[in-house]
C-alpha cells in the first residue's frame, strides 16, 4: 500500500512546541530548579524556611532531617500531616489538607514513614510508607503508597525518548528513533523512506532537540499519579491521573495520561526503556522491552513486546512481540508469535500457535514480513520469510498452513493447505482461493467495518473503517484483470497468473474469484452512484446528472467510482442501475446470515445440544443489523428512483461519451 500523507518533520515540531508532555516537562523543571536556587527564588514561589515550633513539631512526630534548614515550606503548611519521615538534602514540602481514600481505606493527605531527597512535593498529597524518594517532582493530588525506592540514575533522565527501536528486521535497517506522541503513521513513514538520507537525517536532528528539550533532572509524578506496591521505580515519568499498581519494575519509562484516558502499569508488569500513550495498559505480568505503546493499545497475561511499536486498540496477551510495527485493531490473544513485522495497516489477527517468525535458516535474523491489512493468521501457521502481503488485504491463512517466502497479490484470498497432490507442483506450495473471503465469508467483512468503529477509544489517531475503498478496489480490479487468463487450465501458479507467490489456483476458484471481485466492484461503484444522486436530489439539481455522468468531477472519491461505473456497466441507465444496487444488497444480506449458518449446520451436526447452546444465525445481532440496513437502503434506493425525472433526458456514458435514455 502507498504511504500515508504523513508529515514526520512537521508532526515533531509540533510537538516540541505545543504538546503536553513537553510543557509538563518544561513546568516540573523550573519547579525543580527551585531546590538550587537562591532564597529569593524560593520565597517568590511561596516557599518559607521552617519556624522552629515547625521544626519542634516535626520532631515530636517522630520526623528528622539531615538539615532542617533544607526543607522549605507553602504557605499553610502544617507540620501534624507530617510523621516518621527523614528529609535528605533540599526538599519543597507544600500544605496538604482533607483526605484520599486508597484501597478503599480513607487517609489524611500528607507524608508518613518515608525518606525524601532532593524533592519537591505539591499539595495535597499522599506518601505513605515510601523508602525512598529521591530526585522527584511529586505533583498535586498524588498517591506514593507501599512503594520500595523512586529514583532516577544520571544526571538528566529523557524517559526513553530518542531510544532507537529496532521494527521490521531484528538486525536493524528500520529502526526508528522513538518520541513520545509518535504515531504508527509516523513510524511507518521513516521505516520505508530508508533511501531518503535527507529526511531521515532532519528527523534525527529533530529528535535530538525534542530530547533536549524534555531531558530532566528529576523524576515527574503529574497531578493525581498514583503508584502503590511496587518495588523498585527509576526514571518516570508518569502523565495525569495515571496507575502504577504492583508493577514488579520500572525503569526509564514516559507514560502519557489524562483524565478519561488513564494509562496503568499492574498486577506484576514490568515496563523497561520504553513509552505508553493516552490510554495504554500493561498488566498481569506482561513485559514492555525498548517499545512504544501508542493510545489505547494493551499488553497483558504474561504477554511480551520487545523492540516494537504497537498500534490504537491493539492488544498482545501471552503471545510474543519482537521488533514489529503492529499496526491498530490487531487481536493477539494468545500464545503465538511474531517477529520482525511490518503490519502498519493493522485490523488482523494473530491465531493461538501462529509462528511469524521463520525469519531465517542458520542465518542473520535479518528478513521481514509484511502482512497487510486484515490479515487473519489461523491456528499453528507456519510463516516463512520474507513474506509481502500487503496487496491481499483480508485475507485468510488457514489453520496449520506453512507458507514458503512469497509475495502475494489476491484481496480477500483464502491459503489453505492443498487437498491433492497436483503433478507437476512442488508438494511444498499452498492452495490459493483468491476473493474467498468476499464469496464465503462475507460476514467477517462487513462484521468488521462496524466493529473496529464501535471498540475505537483512540481520539489522536483518524482511522478510515471502509473497507471498500478506492486503493483496496484499485487491487481487486488488477486482481481480476490477472485472473482473466487464456487459455485456460486445470490449475495455475505464478508463471500463468502473476501475483499467485508459492500457491497454486484450481480453474474453479479463477471463475469464483473473478464473478466475485465482479459483484462487488460493481457494488462499490453503485453505492457511489446512490450518493452522489441522492446529493442531486437533496440539492434540486437533477438537470445536472447528464453532466455530471459524463463529465469529469473534481471529486476524487466520485471519479474513481464513475469510471468504474463506465466500465461495468457500458448500457445501462439510471433505474436499472439503483434497482440492480437494491438485488446486490439483499443478496449480500442473505451471504452474511449464510456465512453465519454454516457455523450452525457445522456445529449441530457435532454437538448434540449445539442449537440450545448458541443462538441461530438468524437472530445474530450482526445479521439482524445487517438485514435492518438493507432494508433501509431498499427504501432509500426506491424513494430515488422515484424522484428521478420520468422524460427521456440523455444520459451519457461515461467512458464513451455516448448516450442512452432514462427509463
Amino acid at each position: 500500500m502507498s504511504l500515508p500523507d504523513h508529515d514526520i518533520l512537521k508532526a515533531i515540531q509540533n510537538a516540541r512546541l505545543s504538546s503536553d508532555f513537553v510543557k509538563e516537562v518544561a513546568k516540573a523543571k523550573a519547579a525543580f530548579s527551585l531546590l538550587s536556587g537562591p532564597p529569593s527564588s524560593l520565597k517568590k514561589a511561596g516557599f518559607k524556611p521552617l519556624t522552629p515550633a515547625q521544626i519542634r513539631e516535626l520532631e515530636r512526630q517522630g520526623n528528622t532531617a539531615q538539615d532542617w534548614k533544607k526543607v522549605w515550606v507553602g504557605l499553610s503548611f502544617d507540620p501534624k500531616r507530617v510523621s516518621r519521615c527523614h528529609f535528605a538534602g533540599p526538599v519543597l514540602l507544600s500544605a496538604c489538607t482533607g483526605e484520599v481514600e486508597v484501597e478503599g481505606v480513607r487517609f489524611p493527605t500528607g507524608l508518613s514513614h518515608a525518606t525524601l531527597a532532593s524533592c519537591v512535593v505539591g499539595r495535597n498529597v499522599c506518601v505513605r510508607n515510601v523508602r525512598l524518594v529521591n530526585r522527584t517532582l511529586v505533583g498535586e493530588g498524588a498517591i506514593l503508597f507501599d512503594v520500595g525506592t523512586l529514583t532516577l540514575e544520571g544526571e538528566k533522565e529523557n524517559f526513553s525518548n530518542g531510544l532507537e527501536c529496532l521494527i521490521a528486521i531484528e538486525t536493524g535497517g528500520r529502526e526508528i528513533r522513538l518520541f513520545a506522541e509518535l504515531t504508527v503513521d509516523g513510524a511507518w513513514v521513516l521505516s520505508r523512506s530508508r533511501a531518503n538520507a535527507r529526511l531521515l537525517e532532519s528527523y534525527s536532528a529533530q529528535v535530538d532537540s525534542y530530547v533536549k528539550q524534555i531531558s530532566s533532572p528529576c523524576n515527574i509524578l503529574s497531578s493525581s499519579s498514583q503508584i502503590f506496591h511496587t518495588p523498585k521505580i527509576t526514571g518516570l515519568f508518569l502523565g495525569a491521573s495515571a496507575v502504577i499498581d504492583s508493577a514488579s519494575a520500572i525503569e526509564q519509562v514516559t507514560v502519557l495520561s489524562a483524565p478519561g484516558e488513564v494509562s496503568e502499569i499492574s498486577h506484576g508488569a514490568l515496563v523497561k526503556s520504553s513509552i505508553l500513550q493516552w490510554g495504554a495498559q500493561v498488566t498481569s505480568g506482561a513485559i514492555v522491552d525498548s517499545s512504544l505503546l501508542t493510545e489505547h493499545s494493551h499488553v497483558e497475561r504474561h504477554g511480551k513486546v520487545t523492540h516494537s511499536i504497537l498500534g490504537p486498540n491493539t492488544g498482545v496477551a501471552e503471545g510474543e512481540v519482537t521488533s514489529a510495527l503492529v499496526g491498530p485493531f490487531v487481536g493477539f490473544h494468545h500464545q503465538a508469535l511474531l517477529i520482525a513485522a511490518l503490519w502498519p495497516e493493522g485490523k488482523g489477527n494473530v491465531g493461538y500457535g501462529a509462528n511469524i517468525g521463520s525469519n531465517h535458516t542458520a542465518k542473520a535474523p535479518d528478513q521481514e514480513i509484511w502482512p497487510g491489512e486484515g490479515t487473519f493468521f489461523g491456528l499453528g501457521v507456519n510463516i516463512k520469510f520474507p513474506t509481502d502481503l500487503t496487496r491481499s488485504p483480508y485475507t485468510i491463512i488457514a489453520s496449520g498452513v506453512s507458507m514458503l517466502p512469497q509475495k502475494v497479490e489476491f484481496p480477500f484470498s483464502l491459503i489453505n493447505t492443498p487437498a491433492a497432490v497436483y503433478p507437476g507442483i512442488s508438494p511444498a506450495y499452498t492452495e490459493i482461493m483468491p476473493g474467498w473471503v468476499l464469496s464465503d465469508n462475507i460476514y467477517m467483512v462487513k462484521r468488521n467495518e462496524g466493529k473496529y468503529q464501535k471498540r475505537n477509544k483512540a481520539k489522536r489517531s483518524p482511522f478510515n473503517f471502509e473497507v471498500f475503498r478506492p486503493e483496496i478496489v484499485d487491487m481487486m480490479l488488477e486482481a481480476r484483470s490477472r485472473l482473466e487468463v487464456r487459455p485456460t487450465k486445470e490449475i495455475y501458479t505464478s508463471k500463468e497468473i502473476e501475483g499467485l507467490g508459492k500457491s497454486f489456483c484450481l480453474e474453479p476458484s479463477r471463475k469464483k474469484a473473478i464473478d466475485t471481485y465482479t459483484f462487488y466492484l460493481r457494488y462499490y461503484a453503485l453505492l457511489g452512484l446512490k450518493r452522489e444522486l441522492e446529493s442531486l436530489v437533496a440539492n434540486r439539481k437533477l438537470g445536472e446528472i447528464s453532466r455530471f455522468l459524463n463529465g469529469s468531477s473534481s471529486n476524487a472519491r466520485w471519479e474513481h467510482e464513475r469510471k468504474i461505473l463506465a466500465q461495468e456497466f457500458p448500457e445501462a441507465n439510471l433505474r436499472d442501475l439503483l434497482r440492480d444496487l437494491i438485488d446486490r444488497q439483499q443478496k449480500i444480506a442473505a451471504q452474511v446470515q449464510s456465512s453465519k449458518e454454516k457455523d450452525d449446520i457445522r456445529g449441530t451436526e457435532v454437538i448434540e445440544d449445539y442449537a440450545q447452546a448458541h443462538k441461530p444465525a438468524k437472530e445474530d445481532p450482526f445479521v439482524k443489523e445487517t438485514w435492518a440496513v438493507t432494508q433501509q437502503l431498499k427504501k432509500d434506493l426506491e424513494r430515488l428512483i422515484a424522484a428521478l425525472p420520468k422524460n427521456n433526458n440523455p444520459t451519457g456514458n461515461p467512458a464513451s461519451g455516448q448516450t442512452v435514455p432514462f427509463r
